[in-house]
């Protein structure tokens, strides 16, 4: 309980020092600052690209129609949003949704370090090929990696790619792979808990084999 308070303050904190960012250009354009939204202890954390326009309107993350996609796809595996930790590579919108600038990657990358830092989350669902090829290290596109994890660079959390539920929203086929690996999601979940809290009796293999 003292380490979950911890950590609420601790992310309050920097909630607090991101709203007052003025580190890019993107800090004068900005209607509100979308820092993140969720629980503070989260098993799980996901992060898209940036903020569209109805986020930069309410300050939330992912309340557009990609962002109800996305709430439907956490109900299937059990989960609400209050349960993750829901956040963006850029905290603040770029004109016209356009790709983030270098400029505004490296300003706004420590932020992300530190909600990570401070969540520790188990798996880390990146959205869409943006946020996978930051947090992987590498230029893979999300059709060749998604759905399956991999390890994150020097850290203990496992990255899982997904498409960006935008992706899905006028293409039937993107919705039916994204519902295929939020499903692989929820085992590779119960297979980091169970390796944190230990095999049950009689399956000293744990849940970890045919995960995939």
């Amino acid at each position: 309980m003292a380490e979950t308070a911890a950590s609420n303050t601790d992310l309050q904190g920097l909630v607090a020092q991101v709203r007052s960012c003025r580190r890019c250009d993107l800090g004068e354009l900005r209607t509100n600052v979308v820092a993140g939204d969720g629980s503070a202890s989260a098993r799980l954390m996901l992060v898209g690209e940036a903020p569209g326009y109805h986020e930069d309107r309410e300050g939330k993350p992912f309340v557009g129609r990609a962002g109800k996609l996305l709430s439907g796809l956490l109900a299937r595996i059990g989960l609400e949003r209050e349960e993750v930790y829901i956040t963006n590579v850029l905290k603040c919108r770029p004109p016209d949704n356009r790709d983030p600038l270098p400029d505004e990657v490296s300003a706004c990358r420590g932020w992300l370090e530190r909600q990570v830092e401070i969540i520790e989350p188990a798996v880390i669902c990146s959205l869409g090929n943006f946020a996978t090829r930051l947090l992987s290290g590498k230029n893979d596109g999300i059709t060749r990696v998604h759905g399956a994890p991999q390890e994150m660079p020097g850290g203990r959390a496992l990255l899982f790619p997904v498409f960006h539920p935008a992706a899905a929203l006028y293409t039937p086929a993107n919705l039916e792979v994204l519902e295929h690996d939020f499903d692989r999601l929820a085992k590779l979940l119960e297979t980091r808990d169970t390796k944190e809290t230990g095999p049950a009796d009689g399956d000293e293999e744990g849940v970890q084999l045919g995960l995939f």
